[in-house]
C-alpha cells in the first residue's frame, strides 16, 4: 500500500468539500423533523421522571395545555441528575446512563428546545471524523488516502445523518466503537513493535486506553458487549489462536472494562425479566419484517436513502446494486490485504449482526426499529468500500481506473442527494409510528378551539407526547386515566379522539348526539372528529 500513502490534491480537496457539506447537513433543520416516540422517551429519562409519574400527573381527567408536557421533556429544577440515573435504573436499564448524563448537563446549559437537544447529537457526530481517521491509520497505515475517503463517505452517509439528528445515544455509540477499535489496533501494534525490538512493553500504558474506551462504550450502549466479542475474536485470529502475551493483555484490559461496567450490569440483570416483559409491549404486526428484507434495506441506506419503503420495487433494485458493491469490497479487501486487516473488518461486520439473525431464526421476524443495532456493521462496510474505491483510483489500467472514478462519483452523488432530501424532510423512515404527525397536527390546528381526548393505553401515551410538539398552544388535551366514556366539556369548537376504543363511538353518539367521523388513520393510530348539528358552546 505504499502508493496509497499520500493522497493527490484533488482527493484532499474533495474530502474537505464533502466534510464541510456533511457538517452543514447535520446542523440543518434540527427543529423541523418530527420529535418521535423514542426521542420523547429519551427526554423523559433526562427529566428524571418515570413513565408512571408522567402518566399520573398528565392523565388525570383534566383539561391541560401543551405547556404542561414541558416538565417531562428535559432538565427541570424539580428533578436532579441523580433522578435521571434512577429513572433509567428503574424502567430502562438496557440503556446505560452516559449519554443521558451528558444530555442532562447539556440541556441545563442550552435549554430544553428541540434544536438545543438535537444539537448535542450533531456536535457529537463531529467526533466521528477524527476517530475514523485514527481507525483507518491504525488499520491501513496510510496517512491521507483511505482515511480521507472514509471520512468523505461517512460525512455524506444518510444513515449517519439520521443518528446525528436524533435525541438518542446511537451517534455517541458510533464514536465509542471507533475509539475502542482504534485503541485496540494501536495496543496490538505497539506491543508487536516492542517485541520485535526486544524491549519489554509497558502493558499498562499500552492497553489502558483500550480498557477505558471499551468501558465508555459499554456505558453508552449495552450492545457494546458484542463489539467486545468481535474484538476478542479478532485478537485470537491475529495470534493464530495461541494463548500469547497479547491475548493475556487483551483479556486483562477487557476484564477491567467489564468490572468498571459491573455496577450498571448488576442493575440490568436485576431488571432482566421486567425488560423482557416490557420490551415488545408496543409492537404491532406492521413492526415486524423478514430479516433479509431488513438487512438489504439497511445496507442500501448506508449510501442512498430517499425514504423509499420496502414495498417499493425500486428500493430492492437500488439495494441489490449496493449489495454488489459491498460484497465485492469485502472480497477485494480479503484478497489484497493482510489477514490482520480484513479479519478486523469481517468480525466487526458479522459479530454484532449475529444476535439479529439468531432472533430471526427464533421468532421468524424482527422489529423494524432495531436498525441502530447494526451501527458496527455499517462502520465495517463503509471502511471496506472506502478501501476499495481508494485503491482503484490508483489502478494502472486506465479503463479500470476510469470505471471506478464513475462508481465513486455515483456513490458521492447518491450520498449528497440523500443527505439533502433527508435534512429537509419533516419525517423519515426512522420516525416509525409518528410519521403521520404532521398531517394530524395540520388537521387539529385548523380548528379554532380544539380539544384532543385520549387515554394512556397502548401507544397513546407516546403518541400524545410526540404530537404535542407540533400542535399550537390553542389546542387543549383531556387525558384519561382509564377507558371510561369521557365527560366532554363545553367551550370547544371541535373535539378529536385519539385511538378511541371500539365501544366509545357508539356510546358517545348515543349519549351526546354526536356523529363521529375518522379524519386520519394509519397502521399505528387513528384520529376521530366529533361533529354535531350545532357548535359546542
Amino acid at each position: 500500500m505504499h502508493h496509497l500513502k499520500f493522497a493527490p490534491s484533488w482527493l484532499r480537496f474533495l474530502t474537505i468539500f464533502l466534510l464541510t457539506i456533511g457538517i452543514l447537513f447535520r446542523f440543518s433543520n434540527l427543529d423541523g423533523k418530527v420529535f418521535w416516540r423514542d426521542e420523547t422517551y429519551t427526554s423523559l429519562r433526562i427529566s428524571g421522571y418515570t413513565i408512571n409519574e408522567a402518566k399520573q400527573q398528565l392523565f388525570n381527567n383534566r383539561v391541560i395545555g401543551k405547556e404542561t408536557f414541558a416538565q417531562f421533556q428535559g432538565a427541570n429544577p424539580g428533578k436532579s441528575l441523580n433522578d435521571t440515573i434512577m429513572s433509567l435504573a428503574k424502567q430502562d436499564s438496557q440503556h446505560p446512563p452516559l449519554y443521558y448524563i451528558i444530555a442532562r448537563l447539556w440541556m441545563e446549559i442550552f435549554g430544553n428546545s428541540v434544536t438545543a437537544i438535537r444539537s448535542l447529537s450533531a456536535c457529537i457526530s463531529l467526533l466521528v471524523f477524527p476517530c475514523v481517521y485514527w481507525l483507518c491509520r491504525e488499520l491501513f497505515n496510510v496517512p491521507l488516502s483511505v482515511p480521507g475517503v472514509a471520512i468523505a463517505l461517512m460525512a455524506i452517509s444518510p444513515i449517519h445523518l439520521v443518528y446525528a439528528q436524533e435525541v438518542q445515544e446511537y451517534i455517541l455509540w458510533l464514536v465509542t466503537i471507533l475509539l475502542s477499535s482504534a485503541s485496540l489496533l494501536r495496543a496490538i501494534r505497539l506491543e508487536d513493535e516492542l517485541v520485535k525490538e526486544r524491549q519489554k512493553p509497558d502493558l499498562f500504558t499500552i492497553w489502558s486506553i483500550y480498557a477505558v474506551t471499551l468501558a465508555i462504550s459499554l456505558y453508552t450502549f449495552i450492545l457494546s458487549t458484542f463489539v467486545a466479542v468481535a474484538h476478542g475474536i479478532y485478537v485470537m485470529i491475529t495470534v493464530k489462536f495461541q494463548f500469547t502475551e497479547t491475548v493475556r493483555s487483551y483479556l486483562l484490559a477487557s476484564l477491567v472494562s467489564f468490572l468498571a461496567f459491573m455496577p450498571w450490569l448488576t442493575v440490568v440483570i436485576g431488571n432482566f425479566f421486567q425488560f423482557l416483559i416490557s420490551a415488545d409491549k408496543t409492537v404491532s404486526q406492521s413492526d415486524l419484517i423478514p430479516i433479509f428484507s431488513f438487512l438489504l434495506m439497511q445496507l442500501s441506506r448506508i449510501f442512498f436513502d430517499i425514504n423509499l419503503n420496502s414495498e417499493n420495487p425500486l428500493s430492492y433494485l437500488i439495494a441489490l446494486a449496493f449489495l454488489t458493491l459491498v460484497v465485492y469490497s469485502i472480497y477485494f479487501i480479503c484478497r489484497t490485504t493482510n489477514y490482520k486487516v480484513w479479519s478486523f473488518l469481517i468480525t466487526l461486520i458479522v459479530i454484532p449482526a449475529l444476535p439479529l439473525i439468531l432472533l430471526d431464526l427464533i421468532v421468524g421476524s424482527i422489529r423494524s426499529s432495531i436498525e441502530p443495532y447494526l451501527i458496527p456493521s455499517y462502520l465495517g462496510i463503509q471502511v471496506a468500500v472506502a478501501y476499495l474505491l481508494t485503491t482503484q483510483l490508483y489502478n494502472e489500467r486506465v479503463l479500470r481506473r476510469n470505471f471506478w472514478y464513475i462508481i465513486m462519483a455515483l456513490v458521492i452523488i447518491c450520498g449528497l442527494i440523500s443527505s439533502k432530501v433527508s435534512s429537509q424532510a419533516e419525517t423519515w423512515w426512522n420516525k416509525d409510528m409518528n410519521s403521520g404527525n404532521p398531517q394530524v397536527a395540520q388537521i387539529i390546528n385548523q380548528s379554532n378551539r380544539p380539544l384532543l381526548i385520549s387515554d394512556a393505553l397502548g401507544n397513546n401515551y407516546s403518541n400524545i407526547f410526540s404530537l404535542s410538539y407540533l400542535l399550537e398552544p390553542k389546542v387543549r388535551f383531556l387525558l384519561l386515566n382509564n377507558q371510561k366514556i369521557p365527560k366532554i366539556p363545553d367551550g370547544f369548537t371541535d373535539v378529536f379522539l385519539l385511538n378511541p376504543s371500539e365501544t366509545w363511538d357508539k356510546i358517545i353518539e348515543k349519549k351526546y348526539k354526536f356523529k363521529i367521523d375518522i379524519v386520519y388513520s394509519d397502521n399505528y393510530y387513528s384520529i376521530w372528529k366529533l361533529a354535531k348539528t350545532h357548535n359546542l358552546r
